[in-house]
């Protein structure tokens, strides 16, 4: 059985999430819950919980600092919001689960499974502490770990590291500078969105590159990028000049 609490600002939701984890999700018991995010601090102190769910958007206090002010993070989190963009990059970029308002059933028991299979390996949970990292040095991107998600752990690289993704069917495979091969099960598209704000460039379909690791854009087989590894990554035509704009 799963320990869980739900602090939401409005009480309706906590009872529609609770109704919809007894009917879809009944390994999940919850605890407690709190309208209040500072009464929900003590909550989660107290009650010691395996999973919270955390609405993002609150008076006084939003989730993210609701989790800055606990000290350990030896639960698993759920996000539940209203708002498509608001922080979901930063939720994202440490692989948490997240839910959106109105509560979707299947997105809710593939997010339950999820933590109930992180929970059989429980320790403290490196992806919060790493979206808060990520969340204080908002501005210092090259500070930045991603998590990326394979089939057996998570790992946490930092961005600066990676030079380049690249899609093997519904997966992707990160190379970084130390010469390690990752595999996410993510697609490349997610970790596009993702890493949309940092010097990657989208140049083909199957592509992502760190432009900080491009030594030359050749001209030669309808354009390639050129790495300092000699390693060279063929450019879409319709990608052309996106690239030329990205290496100015």
């Amino acid at each position: 059985m799963i320990k869980g609490i739900i602090i939401d600002d409005e009480q309706h939701n906590i009872i529609n999430l609770q109704r919809l984890l007894e009917k879809y999700c009944p390994e999940v018991i919850i605890v407690g819950s709190s309208t209040d995010a500072s009464e929900g601090i003590a909550l989660i102190k107290s009650s010691q919980p395996d999973l919270v769910f955390l609405d993002i958007q609150m008076p006084n206090k939003d989730g993210f600092q609701v989790l800055q002010e606990l000290n350990s993070y030896d639960f698993e989190v759920i996000f539940v919001t209203a708002f498509s963009q608001y922080g979901i990059q930063a939720i994202k970029f440490s692989a948490i689960d997240y839910l959106l308002k109105p509560i979707d059933i299947e997105e809710l028991k593939k997010a339950v499974a999820k933590t109930s299979s992180r929970l059989k390996h429980k320790n403290q949970n490196l992806q919060l502490q790493n979206l808060l990292h990520h969340l204080k040095e908002n501005n210092n991107g090259s500070d930045h770990r991603i998590a990326i998600s394979s089939l057996k752990e998570t790992r946490f690289v930092y961005v600066k590291n990676i030079i380049r993704c690249e899609s093997e069917n519904s997966y992707t495979l990160f190379f970084t500078d130390e010469g390690e091969t990752i595999i996410s099960t993510v697609p490349l598209y997610e970790y596009d969105e993702m890493l949309s704000g940092y010097v990657f460039i989208r140049c083909h379909q199957s592509h992502l590159v760190n432009k900080k690791h491009v030594k030359s854009l050749l001209k030669e087989d309808n354009y390639a990028l050129l790495l300092y590894d000699q390693f060279r990554i063929p450019v879409s035509r319709n990608k052309k000049d996106l690239v030329k704009k990205a290496l100015l």
